[in-house]
């Protein structure tokens, strides 16, 4: 991951709370043309975090399904 060494990483609930925020405050609109570029840029890496929070627990997942779990239902 290409956080800066001062940002921690935030949880998934934080960075999902935080990216919900920056959609709210470009949706309101209002904002300057550099603020808005600011927010889309914290918007872009918020996604990029939640998305790396879900392919780790995806991955997590996939680790201890066994290989052939589709034939359960059977």
């Amino acid at each position: 991951m290409t956080e800066s060494r001062d940002e921690p990483r935030p949880s998934y609930e934080q960075a999902r709370e935080e990216l919900a925020d920056v959609v709210r405050r470009l949706e309101a609109g209002g904002a300057t043309l550099e603020e808005s570029l600011t927010l889309w840029e914290r918007g872009e890496k918020l996604a990029m975090i939640c998305q790396e929070w879900l392919d780790g627990a995806k991955a997590r997942l996939d680790a201890v399904r066994p290989p052939d779990s589709d034939d359960a239902d059977d």
